[in-house]
């Protein structure tokens, strides 16, 4: 009992998890790129929503259909999603031709067969077939025109993720494996690590560079010169510091350096300028010469245009006030 019960939980927690995060993905400004990647994931939630009610309740064969139909919508839309991400291209009218297997499932799901007979095992089979295709042209797709991409690893990780999880169903399907919610569970942990990646590496404001010229080993080499600007001129001081005041400093645009920082440090450009202030003002905080300083004159020391920005983000930054920082240092 308690195997089952907790096998529920891990397969809902993945199932409203993966909701969620196609709730999120329609609500992102790069709308057409991302709610590609939420009909995809919303795909698979509908497919892995029905393998989890089937495993406690009964279903009608058309409630099943409607729930296999999810998989006649992930293929294509992981396609697409791709096209959109690395090519930028619009969806056509004749992209829907892709989705009609999904619509004619769906409006016939009252009389395709789902009985376990030899016409259901058939169906069902089409279906995989279908999947294949997509993930298919998926992997060509990564193989022969993303070798250089920047959202390369992102989008490769989805794939391999959605084709882990079609080999899963594949073997559930023969009685290969004989345990049909692991396909739940399995997705469940999938979402999670989506979810982290997602967190982790800012994907989504990155996208938005997918296209730009600039090579990896340049990307490095740019961000050297920005470290070195902060670091040895503190430009971060000046309280007017900007993105256009540091890429003329360069002789780069400020889209080349918004992404640099992005793309290495996973911090927008405020957050990086934030880095430097607050770490000079730790310094200060620390320094005896310091100690009768009114804490309002070390931020303004440190670029800072107000105590209450610099109070916000120092206590971001170490989990305390400046004054609780401070203390540490006191001689008593």
């Amino acid at each position: 009992m308690l195997i089952k019960v907790t096998v529920l939980v891990l397969s809902c927690l993945g199932i409203v998890q993966a909701l969620l995060l196609s709730v999120y993905l329609f609500t992102l400004k790069e709308k057409r790129t991302n709610v590609f990647l939420a009909l995809a994931l919303l795909g698979l939630t509908i497919r892995i929503g029905k393998s989890i009610i089937l495993n406690y309740v009964p279903l009608d064969p058309w409630i099943r259909n409607l729930g296999i139909s999810g998989t006649l919508l992930t293929g294509p839309f992981l396609w697409f999603y791709g096209k959109a991400l690395f090519e930028r291209q619009n969806f056509s009218t004749r992209n829907y031709l892709h989705l009609i297997p999904f619509t004619l499932f769906v409006l016939l799901c009252w009389i395709i067969p789902n009985r376990g007979d030899f016409a259901s095992y058939f169906i069902y089979s089409l279906v995989f077939v279908h999947q294949a295709i997509y993930l298919t042209l998926c992997w060509i797709y990564i193989t022969k025109n993303l070798q250089s991409a920047r959202l390369l690893p992102w989008y490769r990780n989805i794939v391999m993720g959605v084709s882990l999880i079609w080999f899963l169903y594949v073997g559930i399907f023969i009685d290969f494996i004989p345990f049909y919610i692991l396909g739940a569970i399995f997705f469940s942990f999938l979402i999670y690590i989506f979810s982290y990646l997602l967190l982790k590496r800012h994907v989504f404001t990155l996208e938005k560079y997918s296209n730009s010229s600039i090579d990896p080993v340049t990307s490095r080499q740019l961000l050297q010169q920005i470290k070195e600007l902060f670091t040895e001129k503190e430009i971060y001081l000046g309280s007017n510091v900007s993105l256009k005041t540091v890429a003329e400093s360069l002789s780069v645009t400020a889209r080349e350096v918004s992404q640099v920082i992005n793309e290495h440090e996973q911090k927008n450009f405020s957050e990086f300028v934030n880095q430097y202030r607050i770490t000079k003002a730790k310094v200060l905080l620390a320094d005896q010469a310091y100690a009768h300083e009114k804490i309002e004159t070390i931020a303004f020391d440190c670029g800072f245009g107000n105590v209450t920005s610099f109070n916000l983000s120092f206590k971001t930054e170490t989990q305390m006030t400046p004054s609780q920082y401070r203390n540490q240092f006191t001689v008593a």
